[in-house]
Formats: structure tokens, C-alpha cells, sequence
């Protein structure tokens, strides 16, 4: 039986249903449903490059099928055969520049939004500061300006800016809330930064990035995000109904285990700032700078 041709675009639009039905695309793609503006700039880029391979691939599919039923080898085909055909100029500019200027354009917004990423996505409002220091298996957050701690979960306000400094007293691990930004690693020894805000009250998944042992899988963490005076009430509360933080805790907490939430209405002053020069942030200049700028602990 000859093919024809509404038999191969069926069985192409069948196959392209099937893939799209299968491939899980939902609300679960926490990438894809961003509540603040580093999440919709990543999404931009996330976009962008999945456009641009677009161009690429549907071309390339397509051409190959259309190449397979025109020039196999049948009875009354009529395709030409050119056995001496070396090259073709035309087809070499094409198949070389549609590639450089996608790379080109790819390269350009991505540099661009890589180092604006790296700054406050709204320096107009003053940021708010949270230390993160993952833990096996567990995520601890500082407060430095509210002096107050907690474990597996953050509270931040809307509509203004935090910028998470992170460190790690157990292997390096990678910290990532899907809705609101991409992730940052987290290093012994070493403070990273990663700007975030969230324009909507809600609460958000966050997990770390990288395997690190039989817990990895309960190291996750919530970031709620409330309007200004609730974060406001929601600190005093902690201030005043939080039992203390020792230098016994801390250690404890550090020991290999999976807990639950916490909270803290004080922590031993510098802990953070001290974990990082044991761990060899002593011998790192970009380390000292960074210490260098954080605020006070008194």
C-alpha cells in the first residue's frame, strides 16, 4: 500500500498529541508558575531558548521526513538523482548562519540577564537579609537584622526584595525555591548570594539541589510570603514566644537528622559569619568581602 500524505501528517499530529498529553506540563512545573520577578525573568529566558531550539529542531524533523518518503528508493519515483552533487554554497550559508545568530542572540540576553539577576530585581525598596545554612538534613535561616532563626522554614514579606546568603556546614548543596527564582549552590567555607521576591502572599515549595545522603529527600523547606505587617507581627511573635538558640542547639542541629519546623527568638551572635571562616572562609578574599558587608549581629 502506498503511503499517502494525510496518513503521514495524522500520524505526525498523533505523535505530537501523545508527547504532549504524556509529558506531565502542569501546575507541578513549579518553573513555570513564577510569583516574582526573578521567577518570570527565568521564565523569559526558559522561553526564549525553547523558541529558539524550536527553529532548529521542527525544520530538521520535518526535512527528514520529508527527505525519507521523497527519495527512498521505490517503484516510479520520480525524485532526481545526482550522484555527483558535492556541495551547495547556498546551503552552506544557511545551515552556518541560522546556528551563529541563534547563538548569538541566546549568549547576548543570556549575559544580560545573568548579571541582572545578580543584583536586587527592585532597588528602590530596602531589601530584607536571611542567612541560609543548609545542614544535614536540614535548612537553617538567620535573621540578622531581626536576630531571630528558624529551621525548615522562612516567612518573607511581598513586594520587597530578600536577598539570601548561603553557606553550608555539611556537604555543599544547592538551594532552590522553583517559584520564585533558579538555584544557588550552597558551599563550606563559602558565602553565595541569590536575590528573590515574591509579589503574592503564598507559600512555596523550596528544596535543596544536590543528593547529600538517606535524607536528602526530607530536606525541604516552605517560604511563605506575607504582606509587610504581617511578616512585622509574625517576627514579633517569634521574638517573644521562641525559646533561645544555644551554641548547644546550634551544635545539635548540625549533627546528621531530619526534623521538623522551628523557631528561635535569638541565636549565638556570629555563628553564621563563624561557620564560614572555620569551614576556610579565613583563606577566601571573596568570602571576607562578603562577610565584610553583612550587617551587624548587635
Amino acid at each position: 500500500m502506498r503511503p499517502s500524505w494525510w496518513k503521514f501528517a495524522f500520524t505526525l499530529a498523533a505523535g505530537a498529541g501523545i508527547s504532549l498529553l504524556t509529558s506531565g506540563c502542569g501546575e507541578e512545573i513549579r518553573v513555570f508558575q513564577p510569583a516574582g520577578p526573578v521567577a518570570r525573568s527565568e521564565l523569559e529566558l526558559i522561553w526564549l531558548q525553547m523558541g529558539l531550539t524550536a527553529v532548529v529542531i521542527i525544520p530538521v524533523i520535518l526535512l527528514l521526513a520529508w527527505i525519507v518518503i521523497r527519495y527512498r528508493n521505490k517503484p516510479g519515483n520520480r525524485a532526481p538523482y545526482q550522484p555527483e552533487f558535492a556541495e551547495s554554497r547556498t546551503l552552506e550559508i544557511v545551515w552556518w548562519a541560522i546556528p551563529i545568530v541563534i547563538v548569538g542572540i541566546l549568549g547576548t540576553v543570556t549575559w544580560h540577564k545573568t548579571y541582572a539577576l545578580a543584583q536586587s530585581p527592585n532597588p528602590s525598596k530596602e531589601p530584607l537579609k536571611i542567612e541560609v545554612m543548609s545542614l544535614n538534613w536540614k535548612w537553617l535561616f538567620f535573621y540578622p537584622d531581626q536576630k531571630i532563626a528558624t529551621v525548615n522554614y522562612a516567612e518573607i514579606p511581598t513586594d520587597r526584595p530578600v536577598e539570601f546568603l548561603l553557606t553550608a556546614n555539611a556537604p555543599m548543596n544547592a538551594f532552590w525555591v522553583p517559584n520564585l527564582g533558579g538555584m544557588e549552590y550552597t558551599m563550606p567555607g563559602m558565602v553565595t548570594s541569590l536575590w528573590l521576591q515574591a509579589d503574592k502572599a503564598g507559600e512555596y515549595y523550596g528544596h535543596g539541589g544536590n543528593f547529600t545522603g538517606p535524607g536528602f529527600a526530607q530536606m525541604q523547606f516552605r517560604v511563605v510570603a506575607k504582606p509587610q505587617s504581617d511578616f512585622d507581627a509574625w517576627v514579633r511573635q517569634v521574638a517573644n514566644s521562641a525559646p533561645d538558640m544555644t551554641k548547644a542547639d546550634y551544635d545539635k542541629l548540625t549533627q546528621p537528622s531530619v526534623l521538623g519546623e522551628l523557631s528561635f527568638s535569638s541565636y549565638p551572635e556570629g555563628i553564621f559569619e563563624q561557620t564560614v571562616m572555620d569551614e576556610g572562609g579565613m583563606y577566601m578574599d571573596h568570602d571576607r568581602a562578603m562577610l565584610g558587608n553583612m550587617m551587624p549581629h548587635s
